[in-house]
């Protein structure tokens, strides 16, 4: 598989590069950055010594995505969507681990699957997806005695919030609820609120340090506490994942899949 990858200069897009270099089945085809951005034109192999010889850090969308059979997107939501919409025309699957999506995005990136298969996940990592799952679960097998609360921690970075993955972890418990998201979330709590409304899921973010990801999803009767958690410890978790999905995009039929469906979980 020939692997695009955008936003090559950032944390995320340099993991990409090594992983990619290090998994079998996968060839970095092309290295993206941002009009303008001081590695556009360079060899990338000048400034990642994981980087193969001979691919050259381009602005050049249109050619990146041509030379491609999938690229890796985790860069911000307008671009993102403007990539995915380059990518339908063009014929190139696309694994999308950007956050921060307003609904109209969300569209965008609907209409753009219809002609290529495009994987979005708020979160790359087995144990996340497992947690997904397990969260939908509880929230069906409990009561609305149970207040469900999200927290989620991440580094002084991040830009959006809730995280991705919080989101994605509060869409499982409104979907075992059998309530959307939208129509019960609480996502901030400042001055006099009043008391909580019943059946609320409320989202609580911390940011500081680098710190890469922790999440929470706390279920409060009236007489016990349950906690379900996930702690990330390495980014590359979060590239390994990418990169697995890179893959499984081989042949895949036109669609919005998930990592639940990459993972064999749904």
């Amino acid at each position: 598989m020939k692997i695009a990858i955008t936003g090559v200069s950032g944390r995320m897009g340099r993991m990409l590069v090594k992983v990619v270099s290090e998994t079998q089945g996968a060839t970095l085809s092309a290295a993206m950055e941002r009009p303008g951005h001081d590695w556009v034109g360079k060899a990338l192999e000048t400034m990642l010594p994981d980087a193969p010889a001979a691919v050259v850090v381009t602005d050049d969308a249109d050619a990146a995505l041509t030379a491609s059979d999938v690229v890796i997107d985790f860069t911000a939501p307008a671009a993102t969507v403007a990539l995915a919409q380059r990518a339908a025309e063009i014929g190139c699957a696309m694994v999308i681990g950007t956050t921060g999506f307003i609904d109209e995005d969300i569209v965008a990136i609907e209409r753009a699957s219809t002609h290529v298969p495009i994987m979005r996940a708020g979160n790359m990592s087995l144990g996340v997806n497992l947690l997904t799952q397990l969260v939908r679960q509880v929230a069906a097998s409990l009561g609305a005695e149970y207040d469900i609360e999200v927290v989620e921690a991440h580094h002084r970075m991040k830009v959006d919030a809730p995280s991705g993955t919080a989101l994605m972890l509060g869409e499982a418990a409104a979907e075992g609820r059998g309530v959307a998201l939208r129509e019960v979330e609480d996502r901030g709590r400042d001055g006099i609120t009043g008391q909580r409304k019943e059946g609320a899921i409320g989202f609580a973010a911390i940011r500081g340090g680098n710190i890469i990801g922790e999440h929470d999803v706390i279920f409060a009767g009236p007489d016990e506490v349950i906690t379900l958690r996930h702690s990330a410890t390495d980014r590359g978790l979060f590239a390994r994942g990418a990169v697995r999905a890179a893959l499984w995009c081989k042949g895949r039929s036109p669609g919005h899949y998930d990592m639940v469906d990459v993972l064999g979980l749904s």
